[in-house]
């Protein structure tokens, strides 16, 4: 009867995806991702709804000065730089997920090999236990087919 070597682990060990990424980031990767969450949040839409609504209605209500009367052009003016600053800021956020994505991704693939090394090590284990098992049951059988034969 031979069993396999004992396993040994010799893969370096598991890391923390968030942590190896937040260890990359610069300090404009972290302005844009704080840019990003801020303008994709409810609160920032209702403050924009709320000053734009309010620009107008001074501006429409407004009887003796119209700092910016309609069509609104200083007013369409401010929000194509908010969006011109606002699309590639926000452009460099997703791209800087998507590239922990692929961290993650990876790092997920790493583990799923080294599990599927240990269960296959365990199976080869199991294997060998069940061989040792089935030839100490024929030995026994042997011994006791021998003791019944015996006066």
């Amino acid at each position: 009867m031979q069993f396999p070597k004992q396993f040994e682990h010799d893969h370096p060990p598991i890391q923390n995806v968030n942590r190896v990424f937040e260890d990359k980031r610069s300090m404009g990767d972290r302005i844009a991702d704080r840019f990003a969450a801020t303008m994709g949040s409810w609160t920032f839409i209702i403050t924009q709804s709320v000053l734009l609504v309010a620009w107008v209605t001074l501006n429409v209500a407004a009887w003796i000065m119209h700092w910016d009367p309609y069509p609104f052009i200083l007013l369409n003016l401010a929000l194509s730089f908010q969006a011109a600053y606002a699309a590639p800021i926000i452009m460099m956020s997703q791209n800087r997920q998507a590239e922990k994505d692929r961290i993650e991704a990876h790092l997920d693939y790493e583990v799923n090999q080294k599990a599927e090394e240990e269960a296959r090590v365990i199976l080869q284990h199991l294997e060998a236990q069940n061989d040792a098992i089935l030839e100490i049951l024929r030995r026994l059988e042997r011994l006791e087919a021998g003791a019944a034969t015996a006066p």
